[in-house]
């Protein structure tokens, strides 16, 4: 399992990516824009948008993405049941290798749990 700092992981991502947002603004705007569209509720609610991303981000082994979306489904109120049947899917879907992310994103899930607390 990954022994890193998702915090300091995301904070690390926003410092690195705070000048390209400037030096791209129109296209990081768009992005932005795009992102609250998807993310909004509608026919699927947030929270539950927010686990699919999450689902994605296990399954393409992505550590941000991880970080990101376990940080905003603790804002969205989701549970740790819900995290763990949505992880069981990506480890059906896609094996040991979603596994190991899995782990992460329960870890991820426990410390920012604590910091919420």
């Amino acid at each position: 399992m990954s022994t890193f700092d998702h915090a300091s992981l995301m904070n690390d991502i926003n410092a690195c990516l705070g000048p390209f947002r400037k030096s791209q603004s129109e296209a990081m705007r768009g992005f932005s824009q795009l992102a609250q569209s998807a993310m909004a509720d509608g026919a699927i609610s947030a929270k539950n948008k927010e686990l699919i991303a999450l689902a994605i981000g296990v399954s393409q082994h992505c550590s941000g993405c991880i970080g990101f979306h376990v940080k905003a489904l603790h804002k969205l109120g989701a549970t740790r049941a819900e995290l763990e049947e949505m992880l069981s899917v990506c480890v059906y879907m896609g094996g040991g290798p979603n596994l190991m992310y899995a782990a992460e994103a329960l870890k991820a899930w426990d410390v920012m749990a604590e910091v919420a607390a």
